[in-house]
């Protein structure tokens, strides 16, 4: 007997997780002396309440659907992909040296061949972690965690005594040429006669990264590999009984999520800064691990997440901005809703399937 309808594991779990962890941010606030209902009503405003809050929280949600597909993708082959962040440094690398040393004649032809090179560094950064778990038996989580610190530590060298140009003292390389700064939405909406903030950083690489989303779900869902990662992720034991190769899936499934981490990078260099600097990342490679698990691994599901995580980071800002609550409350409030999407969803999930299970009895 089926214990809950799709639809309440996909959709009614995470609301009740959020409602959970809202209810409990709210407590928090009111513990610091602040009103939570004027809180959340200011989080609205600063987050979707102009297009100026809607162009800050689309960006971040664009960072956030690369890292949380990247995460999804080796969530289905039960790998824990922790490296999100050294994969997405390395796609800035990949976008920094494709925009300055290939002249491109258009921003179209450049964010193709950006989004290539951040893609191919991404997935070369997850390659060796991914040989290691496959051939060696390393652990994905500890060899995708130290892989971040060679990362950081590589992207500082190179941007110290490499990359930066000799008469500056920031460690970021030079600024990309014009012909690959992409249109903000600001660009794109406004021939179509709606008006858009121009401030703010929203970029057309938010239709790549739903555009990714849609890959993701063709290849998971549509695809021989799909269903190859999605039986190896289920079953090691039945996979390898029907003749996948156990090697292979490992390695494809963590260069693929590599590949999509790297991507972010067109967002934050290609498309924000127009040039590499360090700390690009920005955290989303961490928190691309919260979208999946909120978003339950499906592509719908994390863009949802992701606009979710979006407005927590952009109303959070406004918060800190214009209140006495602290930033650094808005990474307790995104930590509750980890911990309730994530360590607790058998809290939620437990008394709900058992009412599942009772309405069906008395159904039948």
């Amino acid at each position: 007997m089926q214990k809950m309808p799709a639809w309440a594991d996909i959709v009614l779990i995470p609301l009740i997780s959020l409602f959970l962890a809202a209810a409990i941010s709210g407590l928090v606030i009111l513990g610091i002396g602040e009103d939570p209902v004027a809180a959340v009503k200011m989080m609205v405003s600063g987050a979707v309440g102009s297009t100026y809050g809607w162009g800050y929280t689309l960006y971040y949600a664009t960072n956030f659907m690369f890292t949380g597909l990247a995460v999804a993708v080796a969530f289905h082959a039960r790998m824990f992909n922790i490296g999100g962040e050294g994969q997405a440094m390395l796609g800035g690398l990949g976008v920094a040296l494709v925009a300055l040393y290939i002249p491109w004649p258009h921003w179209t032809v450049a964010l193709i061949g950006c989004s290539v090179g951040a893609a191919l560094l991404g997935a070369a950064w997850a390659y060796v972690p991914a040989v290691l778990q496959a051939k060696r038996g390393s652990h994905i989580v500890i060899t995708t965690i130290m892989f971040n610190f060679i990362a950081a530590a590589l992207l500082n060298y190179l941007l110290v005594n490499i990359l930066r140009p000799p008469s500056s003292m920031d460690p970021a390389t030079a600024s990309f040429p014009a012909s690959t700064h992409l249109p903000t939405l600001h660009d794109l909406l406004t021939p179509l006669g709606i008006s858009f903030s121009k401030a703010a950083p929203a970029n057309v690489s938010l239709v790549v990264a739903l555009l990714a989303a849609v890959f993701v779900w063709l290849l998971i869902w549509r695809t021989k590999l799909g269903y190859e990662i999605r039986a190896f992720g289920q079953s090691e034991s039945a996979a390898k009984y029907a003749g996948i190769n156990p090697i292979k899936i490992t390695v494809v499934s963590m260069l693929i999520s590599g590949g999509l981490a790297g991507m972010m990078a067109i967002n934050t260099t290609m498309g924000e800064s127009e040039r590499l600097i360090l700390n690009m990342t920005e955290g989303a490679g961490f928190i691309g691990i919260a979208v999946a698990l909120m978003g339950r691994s499906h592509p719908f599901g994390v863009v949802l997440a992701s606009i979710l995580f979006g407005f927590l980071y952009q109303g959070g800002a406004e918060l800190a901005l214009w209140t006495s609550i602290p930033r650094e409350l808005i990474v307790v409030i995104q930590a509750l809703v980890i911990l309730f999407t994530g360590a607790l969803d058998n809290m939620v999930r437990a008394p709900l399937e058992k009412m599942f299970i009772k309405l069906n009895r008395n159904k039948g």
